[in-house]
């Protein structure tokens, strides 16, 4: 067992590239952080009003991964695993919170689209994952403690008690593969390592003891691609949607962008912009404010891959 990852810096990130970047931002339309700032409180999960699994779909690919974690056979980031299905974050916890929790997941419908609950003691997820077993399906875990991480393990069966009550959260890598159809690939993706997620100044919603600051993902583009990307990803408003921010990390309480506080730091060319979506670590922030004595999320990267199509949570305009 072991920590939470954190990588060391990559040696393309450098400050003096990141401010030759900067330069760039004039022409591009203003970071949506102002608006992010200012919305108010509402309610929404991930799914949009029209959301149906279809029939006669092949979903047997999801299937046939989610066996392989349970037999130990795959423990790694699931960055590009099983292409076209939705990955899932997840957060377990103790029957006596789960209210104050899944309020505070529609309350923070960004970083935490609801994707399904269980019932109190139950792993099942059938609505979303046919066969799936969401205390051994996910490749790592991590334990927390008091609102700090334990220990990390690949099962959490022996914690799941009458009162455990699972939640899984859409996840920004449901659209990685659509930008790469698109030859707009993620950096992560395209070199093969964990996504670079961040610490925020960024404030939650608070749901009783639930609050924290929100977790972002970065992933560099050249400024002439932001708007696209932008367009394509708030079509996905149950995997995080469009962006939080662009351009300078300082202004969301980010120090160094060279050293990511989960997942692997990628290199940010001297052409590049940093973009950044609400991600799916940020319950980890609110867990930590909340100090109960026991929660399991899963390891940053290593996600829950249900059986719903990517193109089944997208929002056609």
């Amino acid at each position: 067992t072991s920590s939470p990852d954190k990588m060391v810096p990559h040696p393309g990130v450098t400050v003096s590239g990141l401010r030759g970047s900067m330069r760039q931002l004039s022409g591009l339309a203003e970071s949506p952080l102002k608006r992010i700032l200012g919305s108010s409180e509402g309610f929404r999960t991930g799914h949009h009003q029209s959301f149906a699994m279809k029939p006669g779909v092949d979903r047997s690919a999801p299937r046939k991964f989610r066996e392989s974690v349970r037999k130990g056979e795959f423990k790694g980031q699931t960055s590009g695993s099983v292409p076209g299905f939705v990955q899932a974050n997840f957060v377990a916890l103790p029957r006596e919170h789960a209210y104050e929790f899944l309020t505070f997941c529609l309350k923070n419908p960004a970083p935490c689209p609801l994707l399904a609950v269980t019932e109190p003691g139950s792993t099942a997820v059938e609505a979303v994952a046919a066969g799936a077993d969401i205390s051994r399906d996910i490749p790592r875990y991590v334990i927390h403690r008091d609102g700090k991480p334990r220990e990390q393990l690949y099962d959490v069966a022996e914690y799941w008690n009458k009162d455990m009550v699972g939640f899984l959260l859409g996840c920004s890598f449901s659209w990685e593969d659509k930008l790469a159809s698109v030859q707009l690939t993620p950096k992560n993706a395209q070199l093969g390592v964990n996504v670079s997620m961040y610490n925020t100044n960024i404030p939650n919603h608070q749901s009783g003891p639930f609050k924290g600051n929100m977790v972002v993902s970065m992933r560099p583009y050249k400024p002439e691609d932001i708007e696209r990307v932008a367009k394509i990803t708030e079509a996905f408003p149950g995997a995080h949607g469009g962006p939080v921010h662009w351009g300078d990390p300082k202004e969301i309480g980010i120090d160094d962008i060279s050293r990511p506080n989960y997942g692997d730091a990628v290199p940010i060319e001297p052409e590049e912009i940093p973009v950044f979506w609400a991600c799916g670590v940020t319950p980890q922030s609110a867990l930590r404010s909340a100090e109960l004595p026991i929660a399991i999320t899963h390891a940053p990267g290593h996600m829950f891959i249900t059986d719903i199509k990517d193109e089944e949570l997208e929002v056609l305009r």
